[in-house]
């Protein structure tokens, strides 16, 4: 029996600044990993520790793998300090990753906020890939300032696929910047979506995933259209530490993508 807890050693290629506390690191893994969109690895760095992170890369792309991560702790800060060359450790994929069967016929709308973006971005290479099976694609993302925005290069890009409308906004005013301006809440007011035949995927800190949730329903989403990502407290991925249980749930089982329906009227949902 292949043992869970033992990782795939995998080499760092490169490191992409992204903002000043955000990189993404382009990782080759010693044999090849599948993962579907949403699903998380956890990144091993020797000597430190480990921590759950989804992949930001294409699930079309097994032989290397990109993950972007935000400097909040001692593995993250390791793992900034790092240059190219040295080696990492990788396990899983674990989880059920985004439910995109649901999905096919459907509008889809991607709510980010800030580093949320990241684990978004695999979903949103298979959306882009498989855009003829979708209506359309909305995507809605914010951070506080500009240089808090991930992967500004790749607006341009985004923006001139068909069937995607891509919009970005900044919490306050700011030199230069000629955007929106106000939380990504406001990005959902008179939203040009086929409510009843449409599913939201929503991924940034928990205040934002409370408020944005709530304006969903406000505007007539249902519970059971809305998918969270609740990335938190996940340490062994196997359903055994208990560490992300929250109600009858393990996140790093059941999710980290859990349906709004089956969760909503658990105490403390939104941490």
């Amino acid at each position: 029996m292949e043992n869970p807890y033992l990782p795939v050693e995998a080499e760092l290629l490169e490191v992409v600044e992204e903002t000043p506390t955000i990189k993404t690191f382009v990782l080759k893994p010693a044999q090849p990993i599948p993962f579907r969109a949403g699903q998380f690895m956890q990144l091993t760095v020797p000597g430190v520790g480990e921590a759950p992170f989804t992949p930001s890369s294409s699930p079309y792309e097994e032989e290397r793998m990109e993950i972007t991560i935000l400097k909040t702790g001692r593995v993250t800060e390791a793992l900034h300090n790092l240059q190219p060359g040295v080696s990492l450790g990788l396990r899983g994929p674990f989880g059920k990753g985004y439910p995109v069967e649901k999905f096919v016929g459907k509008e889809v709308l991607i709510v980010g906020g800030g580093v949320g973006l990241a684990p978004l971005r695999s979903l949103l290479y298979y959306l882009f890939a498989n855009l003829d099976k979708f209506k359309k694609v909305s995507i809605k993302y914010g951070a506080r300032m500009p240089e808090e925005l991930c992967f500004q290069k790749l607006y341009p890009q985004w923006e001139k696929l068909e069937k995607v409308d891509f919009t970005v906004t900044i919490d306050v005013p700011a030199p230069g910047w000629k955007g929106r301006v106000g939380l990504v809440t406001t990005l959902l007011d008179d939203l040009d979506i086929d409510l009843k035949n449409s599913y939201v995927v929503s991924c940034g800190p928990e205040v934002m995933l409370k408020f944005v949730t709530y304006k969903l329903i406000d505007i007539g989403f249902a519970p059971e259209q809305i998918y969270l990502s609740m990335n938190r407290n996940m340490s062994c991925g196997i359903g055994k530490c208990g560490r992300c249980i929250i109600g009858k749930y393990f996140l790093c089982k059941d999710g980290p993508d859990m349906c709004y329906a089956d969760i909503k009227d658990i105490p403390g949902v939104f941490g």
